[in-house]
């Protein structure tokens, strides 16, 4: 079967547009929510190596294979598959590949949209002076009584994913490129303001301590290990079919090893300098590093509200945690959007529009998870917004990016991979097997059983109790 040269989508106009789309979909609230708090319960400097060694092994190599993938197929996740299985003449299973990540995908922005809705509250909150000079009693009772509102939830929510539909609806070009030029420059710019503000807090030896210093006993903790792979996996947006989405917009001439590098090295950088802009704010107001989800939504609002100018500084850094938030979400649709267009011959827009509407109607689960329907559990002690989360992070992206990696170093034709990424030494394509096929496989399926492995747990022994 010979493959278009070119996506119906449209293409990327240079590889920085790649670059700079692929950074804003991998750059979220993984990076600038999640990172830190995982590794102020993790210990800080040893966390920060770890990752950046699980990156180096897991997700680049992961990213590559889900871009060539792309590039190949020149379609959305599924019907790439579905071209490739066809051409590699592999099972038609393999297309299940295409599916699980479109799937994940929607699952994850049902959720991403409520998450982001309260990011873009607070913007608001911040700038409105709700946080100068409060106590923590009032950090903690805003949050507290936002969640608790399942209509103020709702409208942010709403504004969140219009806005996203109103952006994807408009196509490669116009769409995804206009907001990509305009957001990740303003990302990066509001990211180094911030960084400026955090060495003048008066903590900022003390954060830099807590991000570098190594504790190297922690190596030997295989927990650490996990939980830093998990993150590394969830921080570049891979085993969703972001990435393959994104690479079938890829032009021919674009070298994916130094792309893919460019993009983990902006990724990593945003984590990492979220960590430096966060810690010593922190730090200086005498807070815990250690608190976990409330982090961004308590701590941190807590501490700029006791800083000079710190109504002004939050509110940029709810700002750059919004931008984050919308580049991800533009990548996180575009799998699904690009294979119902494809699929159905539909209107790009309308498409959008649907996509929207029946993802923010799925998102409503999410938002009733933290007030009407608190009480309410899935499974075991999981809320509907904690269900969707395990299911999708845990099962769905660890599994879709393990089974990217072995198609594509095991399953394509070697002369696609010589094409796609350029290897011509035999010394590459062994390193490229060994690493892109085995060891990345094997750390993710670690992972993989890691996590589910109290689950099963419980499943056997309850399997026991009802054999009696």
């Amino acid at each position: 079967m010979a493959l278009a040269s070119e996506s119906r989508h449209g293409m990327w106009s240079s590889r920085w547009l790649f670059v700079l789309a692929a950074a804003g979909s991998a750059v979220g609230i993984g990076n600038i929510w999640k990172f830190p708090y995982m590794a102020g319960e993790n210990g800080g400097g040893a966390f920060v190596l770890i990752y950046l060694v699980c990156v180096a092994l897991v997700g680049i190599p992961i990213m590559m294979s889900e871009v060539l993938l792309g590039r190949e197929g020149r379609s959305s996740p599924i019907t790439t598959m579905r071209k490739l299985t066809e051409s590699a003449k592999r099972h038609p299973l393999w297309v299940f590949i295409g599916w699980m990540g479109v799937l994940a995908g929607f699952l994850i922005l049902s959720y991403y949209a409520v998450v982001a809705g309260w990011a873009m509250n607070y913007v608001w909150l911040t700038a409105a002076g709700t946080f100068d000079n409060a106590t923590a009693e009032v950090a903690s009772t805003t949050f507290d009584a936002f969640l608790a509102s399942p209509w103020q939830l709702i409208l942010w929510q709403t504004l969140f994913m219009i806005i996203t539909i109103w952006i994807i609806g408009r196509g490669v070009t116009q769409g995804l490129e206009t907001a990509i030029r305009l957001f990740m420059p303003m990302l990066f710019l509001l990211l180094v303001t911030l960084l400026v503000y955090a060495v003048n807090s008066g903590g900022f030896e003390q954060g830099v301590a807590f991000m570098f210093d190594v504790d190297y006993s922690a190596f030997a903790k295989p927990e650490i290990w996990i939980i830093a792979m998990g993150q590394a996996f969830f921080t570049l947006s891979l085993g969703m079919g972001a990435m393959m989405a994104y690479g079938a917009y890829v032009p021919e001439n674009v070298n994916i090893g130094s792309t893919v590098l460019t993009i983990a090295i902006l990724d990593t950088s945003v984590a990492v300098g979220a960590g430096l802009a966060i810690f010593p704010i922190v730090f200086a107001n005498g807070l815990d590093a250690a608190q976990g989800p409330g982090l961004m939504f308590v701590t941190v609002p807590l501490a700029f509200g006791q800083l000079p100018l710190g109504a002004v500084f939050g509110t940029l850094f709810f700002v750059l945690v919004s931008f984050a938030a919308l580049t991800s979400a533009i990548s996180i649709s575009e799998p699904a959007l690009a294979y119902l267009v494809e699929e159905y011959n539909a209107k790009r827009k309308r498409v959008a529009i649907s996509l929207g509407v029946i993802c923010w109607l799925l998102g409503l689960g999410s938002v009733f998870s933290f007030n009407l329907w608190a009480d309410v559990h899935i499974v075991g002690e999981l809320t509907f917004f904690d269900f969707v989360d395990y299911v999708s992070q845990n099962i769905m992206l660890p599994l879709g990016g393990m089974l990217i990696a072995i198609f594509a170093v095991w399953l394509l034709p070697k002369t696609v991979l010589a094409k796609q990424l350029g290897i011509e030494s035999r010394a590459v394509s062994v390193l490229w097997k060994f690493v892109g096929g085995i060891l990345a496989p094997l750390c993710v399926l670690a992972v993989f059983v890691y996590t589910l492995w109290p689950v099963i747990a419980e499943l056997v022994a309850r399997v026991r109790e009802l054999l009696g």
